[in-house]
């Protein structure tokens, strides 16, 4: 552990999670990334229940979102983080490939902080993650943990 406050990947896409963890790693992003494969199991995560009930930390201090995943969608998710008190500070951007604008709608509507449609090229998505991480993780200012 790097004494930095984690990052939680909640994607299903195995290509996804690899392009991701890759493009961090380039970047220099330090912080631990803890990787959840559907809404489901996000949830688990987030509230310390089932497999992740012993889990170390507190809340991520970013949390990267894909819409498209089994089990709870990824609206479903953020609707749920964003509506409960110990969770709803953690800053989620969504990081899918749907361009519908019915999901982007959507996703403002249920609080979420960012929405970045995945890029096709590699060195495009590099360069998003890179944003993403550098903001997010390392100049953003969290709320303290609860």
């Amino acid at each position: 552990m790097t004494g930095l406050r984690h990052i939680l990947l909640a994607e299903d896409n195995a290509n996804d999670v690899e392009l991701t963890l890759a493009a961090l790693k380039t970047n220099r992003v330090l912080n631990e990334v803890a990787v959840t494969r559907d809404g489901a199991e996000t949830l688990d995560y987030l509230w310390r229940r089932n497999a992740y009930a012993d889990r170390d930390g507190g809340n991520p201090v970013l949390m990267l979102l894909d819409l498209k995943m089994p089990k709870v969608d990824g609206l479903e998710v953020l609707r749920q983080v964003k509506s409960n008190e110990q969770l709803k500070s953690i800053p989620i951007v969504v990081l899918t490939s749907s361009r519908e604008e019915q999901d982007v709608v959507a996703s403002y509507d249920s609080g979420v902080n960012a929405y970045v449609v995945k890029p096709v090229d590699f060195h495009d998505f590099v360069n998003a993650v890179k944003m993403l991480g550098g903001f997010w993780a390392v100049v953003n200012e969290p709320p303290p943990p609860r």
